[in-house]
């Protein structure tokens, strides 16, 4: 399979570079980045010491044009833009950018009745093992257990909370028969009152070089429970996305998450 790499000389698009170049069934196609990048025109192999004969360009069709997949971790309006000429172009897509209004949802959504496209907040299987999980921790403990979800990430992520938090308050939610937007509390400060039984709160840690943890409390009486995931480098992000890109060589449409690329 032939793969191109959004934001190909950030830290995810250089991990999954290196990932696409040590496999043994996919190929770099395109490496994209901002026109603004001092990048522009150099291999996209040469942090590694490699040439592998694709340079980093902002032209879309030069990237996209021939290649099977693009692999996204960009922004919320980049991804957009790169989405609109993939479905002219035909090229399937796997979207790890996190951040998107509503509006753009529906417009990915849209894309995905003519390209099949995988969209996750977190491409790593240990993450959505945990997902797994949480619907199953939250069903078994729906009472007398309050519910609060913390995250860290490193100091340049822009969103909070992070979109794997959001879509494991989604999922803890939907498990409790609730919807997040009406039960979720992002913020506390002065005079809170008592804690709302029936709300799912969420923490937010920005700092250093955190590659992102979650964990989800379980807070009861004389006991709680804990379920956690740890990243500690980018390298299970990219792995899933390789697998979500082999998932999509048998789809020609449609939007699919992890739980399909893993089957749970």
């Amino acid at each position: 399979m032939k793969i191109a790499i959004a934001g190909s000389s950030g830290r995810m698009g250089r991990m999954l570079i290196e990932a696409v170049l040590a496999s043994g069934d996919l190929r770099l196609h395109g490496a994209l980045d901002v026109a603004s990048s001092p990048l522009l025109g150099q291999d996209a192999g040469s942090f590694l010491g490699r040439q592998t004969g694709v340079p980093i360009t902002a032209d879309l069709d030069t990237a996209l044009s021939g290649a099977d997949v693009l692999v996204d971790f960009t922004r919320p309006e980049g991804t957009m833009a790169h989405l609109q000429a993939c479905e002219r172009l035909g090229v399937k897509a796997v979207i790890g950018t996190t951040g998107f209004s509503d509006a753009q949802k529906a417009q990915i959504a849209a894309h995905a009745q003519r390209v099949a496209l995988v969209m996750a907040p977190n491409m790593s299987v240990g993450v959505n093992v945990v997902l797994r999980l949480l619907d199953v921790a939250a069903r078994a403990l729906s009472q007398g257990y309050d519910i609060e979800v913390i995250e860290a990430h490193h100091r340049h992520k822009v969103d909070a909370p992070s979109g794997t938090a959001l879509k494991m308050g989604e999922v803890l939610a939907a498990a409790l028969g609730r919807d997040l937007k009406d039960c979720a509390v992002y913020a506390r400060e002065g005079h809170t009152g008592e804690r709302e039984p029936s709300t799912i709160g969420f923490a937010t840690v920005r700092g250093g070089d955190i590659v992102g943890d979650h964990t989800v409390l379980f807070a009861g009486t004389g006991e709680r429970i804990e379920i956690t995931h740890r990243s500690n480098s980018r390298a299970g992000y990219a792995q899933g996305s390789l697998r979500a890109a082999r998932f999509l060589a048998q789809r020609d449409r449609g939007l699919y998450g992890m739980e399909d690329v893993l089957g749970l």
